[in-house]
């Protein structure tokens, strides 16, 4: 039998590309968060980078989701996720696969709750690299 994720891990290349794409959004989200949940829980404010509100008054706001620790501490945690990801993709393709495809909709969640434009631009190009 050869599904997708056969295929995926009989492309290297095509997998440690994905990688790359899960841990740059990962790190590139998670690390501000961290910032973003520390200020938050001091302030009570959304913290602001480069004059963009982090993680805040977006989408999740309007349809009355508030900015909360809980929620920051959330989407740390699907960020770190998006870590271990990037190291399955490396390291174990077909496991690494898997997990991607289970984590995505978590992400869009965020990505899309907090106005986040280049999330869904890594994730499309990570899913496309593992199929």
């Amino acid at each position: 039998m050869n599904d997708s994720h056969d295929n995926a891990a009989e492309s290297p290349a095509a997998m440690k590309a994905a990688a790359v794409f899960a841990a740059v959004a990962g790190l590139g989200f998670g690390i501000p968060g961290a910032f973003g949940i520390k200020h938050f829980a001091q302030t009570g404010e959304v913290w602001t980078f480069l004059g963009f509100p982090t993680y805040g008054k977006g989408p999740f706001e309007r349809v009355g989701v508030a900015t909360s620790t809980p929620l920051l501490g959330a989407f740390l945690g699907v960020c770190t996720a998006e870590v271990a990801t990037a190291w399955l993709l490396w390291q174990r393709p077909r496991a690494g696969a898997r997990v991607s495809h289970a984590l995505l909709p978590a992400e869009v969640l965020f990505w899309t709750g907090f106005a986040l434009p280049f999330g869904p631009i890594l994730g499309l190009a990570r899913t496309l690299s593992i199929l």
